[in-house]
C-alpha cells in the first residue's frame, strides 16, 4: 500500500508485468483509472513505459524480463521500498511469449526465450517481492493458459512452459500461505490479442477476436481476486470463450 500526498490518501499497491500487451495493459489502466491502485507496471520498450508513465497512479518501469539477476535486483528494490510503505496487495504476472510449431520444427533457442519469459521471470520476480507480498498479505495471481492444463497440437514449447508455471504456482500457494499471501492462477482460453492473432496466422488459423475472450474480461478477473474477502483463497479458475473455439487449432 502506497501513501500519497503525505499520507493524505492510502492506495493499495500493484506490480504488474506484460503491462504494455492486451491484458497487462487493460489491468493497469483498470486499476490506476479506479483511484484505488498504486499501479507499478513493467514493460520493455520506452515508448510504452512512455505511454504508461503518463496515466495517473501508474509507475512504469523498463525491464528485460530476460535478465534475471536485473529482474531480482529490480524486485528486491522495490520490495524493500514497499514493505515499508504498507507492501504489495497484487503481483500479477501477465508476461509471456508464445513459439509455435511440431516439437521437430522447435530451436534451441525456442526454449530458451519462452521458459526464461513464461517461468524463470514470473518465479524470480515473486521470490524477489516476497517480503512486500507478506507485509501487505497480497495476492499473487499468474496468468496461465488452457495450454497449462493440456496437450496442445503445435505448442509443445508454449504448453512445456504453462505446465511449469502452474507447477511453481501450487508451490508458492502451499509454502507462503502460512504468511498470508494468498496465489491464484488464471487459465485463459483464447484471448482477442496481439499475440494469438501471431498464433493464428502462423498456423494458418482465421482469426477472429470476436469470437475470443476480452482482455478485459481477464483483468477484471485478476481484480476480483485482488478484491477478494479475507476468509476466502482463490486458486485456480477456468476462463473459456462463450463458443468453444479450441478445435481449430488442432490441425
Amino acid at each position: 500500500m502506497s501513501a500519497i500526498n503525505g499520507n493524505e490518501t492510502a492506495l493499495r499497491t500493484a506490480v504488474v508485468t506484460g503491462a504494455a500487451g492486451g491484458v497487462g495493459g487493460a489491468l493497469v489502466r483498470t486499476l490506476a483509472a479506479s483511484g484505488a491502485w498504486h499501479v507499478i507496471a513493467v514493460a520493455r520498450k520506452q515508448a510504452d513505459v512512455d505511454e504508461l508513465n503518463a496515466i495517473d497512479h501508474v509507475e512504469a518501469h523498463l525491464l528485460d524480463l530476460l535478465d534475471a539477476d536485473a529482474l531480482e535486483k529490480w524486485g528486491a528494490g522495490i520490495a524493500e521500498r514497499e514493505a515499508s510503505n504498507g507492501g504489495v496487495d497484487l503481483l500479477a504476472n501477465v508476461a509471456a511469449v508464445a513459439v509455435v510449431g511440431s516439437v521437430e520444427e522447435t530451436k534451441n533457442a525456442d526454449w530458451d526465450v519462452t521458459l526464461r519469459t513464461n517461468v524463470v521471470a514470473p518465479a524470480v520476480l515473486s521470490r524477489s517481492l516476497l517480503p512486500a507480498l507478506r507485509v501487505a498479505h497480497g495476492s499473487v495471481v499468474f496468468v496461465n493458459s488452457g495450454a497449462g492444463e493440456r496437450p496442445i497440437v503445435n505448442h509443445s514449447v508454449y504448453v512445456s512452459s504453462k505446465h511449469a508455471l502452474r507447477g511453481f504456482a501450487g508451490s508458492l500457494r502451499l509454502e507462503e500461505s502460512v504468511d498470508g499471501i494468498r496465489v491464484a492462477t488464471v487459465y485463459p482460453g483464447q484471448i482477442a490479442t496481439k499475440m494469438l492473432r501471431g498464433i493464428d496466422e502462423r498456423l494458418g488459423v482465421e482469426f477472429n477476436g470476436e469470437d475470443y475472450i476480452q482482455p478485459q474480461t481477464v483483468a477484471d478477473t485478476i481484480i476480483w481476486i485482488a478484491n477478494a474477502g479475507p476468509d476466502v483463497h482463490i486458486t485456480n479458475i477456468d476462463l473459456r470463450p462463450r463458443q468453444e473455439v479450441s478445435a481449430k487449432f488442432n490441425v
